[in-house]
């Protein structure tokens, strides 16, 4: 069920995202803006390409911390980054947020959790990488349909539960 991001509003499915319900000036909003094109219901995508976006918005949300902490050399903001962004990192938040979950994230987790990756994590179990990967696909899902605020609350939070330190 695809259409245009310029058309996109007319659909009466939850899970599409209308150009015009993104926040002025939400960075997914400009994206669309400028980089218009083709976009489907959210919850056609499969749980890794959820988890691909995620990864990414996480990465940005935690290095964004790190810079605002103060201007220091790179490999040092590099080694305080990797911390939180690490699987076993990621596992030990996403275990600590499981009861924060509204049923639509536990799904979205569920899904990502149970995707069969093509690759694992070098320094990770099999176990905590699939946690990170479910987590991962939430955070994605958040990005996507324009919940930043929701996304930050469950970070900030799965960090602070999980005893990490930022």
């Amino acid at each position: 069920m695809e259409e245009s991001v310029r058309n996109m509003g007319q659909g009466k499915s939850p899970g599409e995202l209308p150009q015009e319900s993104c926040a002025d000036g939400s960075l997914l909003a400009e994206i669309r803006r400028g980089f218009p094109g083709r976009a489907q219901d959210i919850r056609s995508y499969s749980a890794l390409s959820l988890a691909y976006i995620g990864d990414v918005v996480y990465d940005l949300v935690i290095r964004t911390v790190v810079v605002s902490r103060g201007n220091r050399a790179v490999n040092d903001m590099h080694r305080i980054t990797v911390r939180y962004v690490s699987a076993g990192a990621q596992s030990k938040m996403v275990q600590a947020l499981t009861d924060s979950f509204t049923e639509e994230e536990a799904a979205v987790y569920k899904r990502g959790k149970n995707a069969k990756p093509h690759t694992t994590a070098k320094n990770a179990s099999v176990g905590d990488y699939l946690r990170a990967t479910g987590f991962e696909a939430v955070i994605g899902y958040l990005y996507l349909t324009d919940r930043m605020e929701r996304a930050l609350y469950l970070i900030k939070k799965g960090i602070e539960l999980a005893g990490l330190k930022i």
